[in-house]
């Protein structure tokens, strides 16, 4: 039950950020939900392989690169989610940092029940 509500909860995450970034398009609620269930799933199973193979480069970086990771998940999301479109690194840098905000927000709403 707690996962629907997150799963809920992250796409009201993606429709607002749809609304304020300029270079991010939602052309429904039912894509939003599409698109929270498609991040849950790669941020499951491609991120972690992702982060073991860029290991040294994270190292090097001292974490920064995932950040471009991060980017990587949106671009891979954009991919498979047909009303969902991110333009540019820049945007898809940006919105999965201010998604990850408004997901700690939102989720420790919710953990305090």
């Amino acid at each position: 039950m707690k996962f629907i509500l997150k799963l809920l909860l992250t796409a009201v995450a993606v429709v607002i950020l749809a609304k304020i970034l300029p270079g991010v398009t939602v052309n429904s609620y039912l894509t939003a939900v599409i698109v929270a269930l498609v991040l849950a799933v790669l941020n499951f199973l491609v991120k972690p392989l992702l982060v073991i193979l860029t290991l040294p480069v994270t190292i090097l970086t001292l974490g920064l690169f995932l950040l471009i990771i991060n980017a990587i998940i949106i671009f891979i999301a954009d991919g498979f989610v047909g009303g969902f479109d991110v333009d540019g690194w820049f945007m898809a840098i940006v919105f999965s940092l201010l998604l990850s905000l408004f997901q700690s927000v939102l989720f420790s709403l919710l953990d305090k029940d």
